[in-house]
């Protein structure tokens, strides 16, 4: 049998339009995303002269029209659709771009060319524009949802048109906006401005102002646009604050009856002096044998706040109350947050109550949890109880100091068992009349604040191990648990070569890393580089969360936790409480599929307040830095990136950057692996911890950032 002997056409001498057509279709189909102009085909086909060139053109632009290749824009690819995959847009400066996706070692990056004017936290498509593995590159394809298309900033207005600068860090375009469009905003005001239309290649996207929030860098505006750019509500709507205003604040001697009643033993609150909502109370007698009856009583919202009415879908919606520097945007309106809920001196007031039989050791012997009603007897601010445990004199005097002697027993118990202490130093910011900060002060913790943390923490374990040893089938009641899981091993030997730098050791052993982690929080306190230690240590850690998954606490070494003592700004607690009363009623299991949504929720509206809070502290650093220009400063490096050195400063706590190209003496290149920048000539190396002097370079408050300078 003889083959069939092929026609071909020649290209030219030793150019085969057969094997040339192979040889195009084999390279464009092994790289289905890449597109090639004619130069770079003959280049890599090794096509040389005009003639042969002009030849192979013809020969792309007939498999065109064949359909066998696709042009686009003078440039030839495979017609083979790509394998694509689907991510979230991490963009983290105005050239690149990182997506988020399952299923990769190392996440694609984009450049802003092959964005399609994706941003950051958008869904897309996308199809890689090299194999998987190291530094895999990638291409949008299109865009499946958009994370927001509003966005706050200030509006810069000139005869023609305006633009709005976002304040978002990662929002990379000005947005143009026609004058027409610009809502009555003046020339700086902060606004809030809708994108309306995204057009051709390297234009600017177009939007249209929808609110006014007022003059740059006044207070009121800055922290709405902060309340704006989290999507934090301005308030309740009417139909929420009417639904609580028909609520009566009566208490029936039917619901009374239903109750325990501890409204004739000693009780008060310890709240900070500013507070208004008193989420909780302690309560204290003395039982014969030498044992303690300590109650531990807990606003009952639910009572007032029924499951899927208006007020439960709006606290559902909010999960939580955002403290900003100041202001607090609450989960209930304040009918419901500073009235009905909150336990308020010499009123009766409706509770859901843990309350426990303590020896002198701090031991449970009994413990019970149901309805209560409390009359509180006082209300302390942290400073006066402390005065009262530093003197022993004052109202409740014998109560008080024998709380915080348990409460002190209870702490050395959960220290013990590998609980850590992070003391993490906080400040808190005073401010004048309009809003602006006068000062910075630290925040300090006491015995008086950590009595209440000691058996809030008790409450939130007990009721938590209550529900899960409720069968023995230990999985049968679905819960809201709150976990935290063991921190990642690569993390930790992160940290604790940083560690070594200042001369601290960190056991690495699973077993030993709990004790090891409070040792050196022991050393560190008070010195210079506690607040950068602690800060990185907590970064070492997991995130806590909300769960249906009985799973433990790491960092409060407990099997089981729950939040319970805070459903005036929780809406977890809420859950808490209503599932711990219907299982106390002998009800059924709740729907896991159900609460593990509604936990899924609570803790991104958590994450979000977080993120509002940090944002709000930030403006106020840098405003207080405004007039800090020209001092020099003692500071310590808090991280090290490519692009610069963060430095915070050791007086105020507020945190800047020295940018790399603001470095004069050397140029400096970026060590990922040891956290430093070295010196290409003199070899200096800058590294986290280093102890250094710094100088205010500039503030900009629409982005809330701090230059410095090296001294």
């Amino acid at each position: 049998m003889t083959k069939r002997k092929i026609k071909t056409k020649k290209l030219g001498k030793g150019v085969n339009e057969n094997i040339l057509k192979d040889q195009i279709l084999d390279l464009l189909n092994s790289n289905v995303s890449t597109t090639y102009s004619v130069r770079q085909l003959a280049k890599i086909l090794q096509i040389r002269g005009k003639k042969h060139k002009d030849k192979m053109l013809e020969l792309l632009l007939k498999m065109e029209e064949q359909n066998e290749i696709r042009a686009i824009r003078n440039k030839f690819k495979s017609n083979h659709k790509p394998l694509s995959f689907i991510g979230t847009v991490d963009y983290v400066n105005p050239r690149t771009a990182f997506i988020l996706s399952d299923g990769f070692t190392q996440d694609p990056r984009v450049k802003i060319d092959d964005l399609q004017y994706a941003l950051d936290g958008d869904t897309v498509e996308f199809v890689l524009l090299s194999k998987p593995g190291r530094n895999p590159r990638a291409r949008v394809e299109r865009i499946v949802a958009r994370k927001r298309n509003t966005f706050v900033g200030r509006i810069e207005i000139s005869t023609r048109y305006a633009f709005v600068i976002a304040d978002n860090k990662r929002m990379h375009y000005d947005i143009f906006v026609k004058n027409g469009a610009v809502n009555g905003a003046r020339h700086n005001d902060k606004v809030i401005v809708e994108i309306t239309e995204w057009p051709g290649w390297e234009k600017n996207p177009e939007g249209k102002i929808i609110k006014v929030l007022g003059k740059a860098g006044e207070n009121n505006a800055e922290i709405h646009s902060i309340m704006a750019e989290f999507g934090l509500p301005f308030g309740f709507s009417d139909q929420v604050e009417s639904a609580a205003q028909k609520i009566s604040e009566k208490i029936s001697a039917t619901e009374i009856r239903k109750r325990k009643d501890f409204r004739k033993i000693p009780t008060f609150t310890i709240d900070p002096a500013d507070a208004k909502d008193f989420d909780d109370a302690l309560s204290f007698k003395k039982l014969k044998g030498g044992h303690y009856e300590v109650g531990i009583h807990i606003a009952d919202v639910t009572h007032y706040v029924k499951q899927e009415d208006m007020l439960d879908r709006e606290a559902f919606e909010r999960a939580t109350s955002v403290y900003l520097v100041d202001r607090t945007i609450p989960m209930l309106p304040e009918r419901l947050s500073n009235g009905l809920c909150s336990l308020r001196p010499n009123e009766d007031k409706l509770t859901f109550s843990a309350i426990f039989e303590l020896n002198e050791n701090a031991q449970i012997i009994k413990e019970w949890f149901g309805r209560t009603i409390i009359h509180s007897d006082r209300r302390f601010t942290y400073e006066e109880a402390q005065e009262v445990i530093e003197t022993g004199k004052g109202d409740f005097n014998e109560e008080v100091n024998s709380l915080n002697e348990l409460a002190g027993k209870l702490r050395n118990d959960r220290f013990g068992k590998g609980a850590i202490n992070f003391e993490t130093a906080e400040v808190k910011f005073d401010l004048d009349e309009q809003g602006r900060p006068v000062g910075i002060i630290p925040k300090v913790r006491k015995d008086a604040h950590k009595m209440i943390e000691e058996f809030m923490l008790l409450a939130n374990k007990r009721v938590a191990n209550f529900i899960y040893h409720l069968d023995k089938d230990r999985d049968k009641y679905p819960f809201v648990y709150r976990t935290h899981d063991n921190p990642d091993p690569e993390k930790l030997t992160t940290f604790s070569v940083f560690a070594r730098k200042f001369g601290h050791q960190l056991q690495l052993k699973e077993t030993g890393v709990s004790n090891s982690l409070n040792l050196l929080m022991g050393e560190i306190e008070g010195k210079p580089e506690q607040n950068v230690l602690q800060t990185l240590a907590i970064r070492t850690m997991a995130k806590a969360k909300y769960t249906t998954e009985a799973k433990g606490h790491f960092g409060l070494a407990f099997d089981h936790y729950a939040h319970f003592t805070s459903p005036i700004r929780r809406y977890p607690d809420v859950m808490v409480h209503r599932l711990l009363q219907h299982y106390l009623l002998k009800g059924k299991p709740a729907d896991r599929e159900e609460y593990e949504r509604k936990c899924e929720h609570s803790s991104e509206m958590e994450k979000r307040a977080a993120d509002a809070e940090r944002a709000s502290i930030k403006y106020k650093q840098v405003e207080f830095m405004q007039n800090a220009e020209h001092k020099t400063y003692d500071g310590i490096v808090s991280g090290v990136t490519e692009w610069g050195v963060y430095v915070e400063i050791v007086e105020t706590k507020c945190e800047g950057m020295v940018k790399i190209a603001d470095i004069e003496d050397d140029f400096y290149e970026y060590d990922e692996r040891n956290f430093c920048i070295v010196g290409v000539r003199n070899k200096k190396t800058i590294t986290l911890g280093d102890n250094v002097k710094v100088i205010v370079k500039n503030t900009d408050i629409d982005r809330r950032t701090i230059d410095l300078l090296f001294v």
